[in-house]
């Protein structure tokens, strides 16, 4: 990774990130069953809840006007 990105960059590649990663989780927890596709579901929660910190670390940082 280059030194020069920005916070703000960086803030919204991993919003970006878990956003993927929440669709790819979510399309896995529908295709199995049973406890597995709970776990598959708590991860999905889990992820929810660290975009949600991600976004409101990139509104502090850098508030929309």
């Amino acid at each position: 990774m280059r030194g020069d990105v920005g916070t703000e960059t960086l803030l919204v590649n991993a919003s970006q990130d878990l956003a993927s990663i929440i669709d790819i989780a979510t399309h896995l927890a529908f295709e199995i069953d049973g406890a597995q596709r709970n776990v598959a579901l708590g991860i999905c929660r889990m992820l929810e809840g660290v975009q949600l910190l991600v976004d409101k670390a990139l509104d502090t940082a850098h508030p929309v006007v």
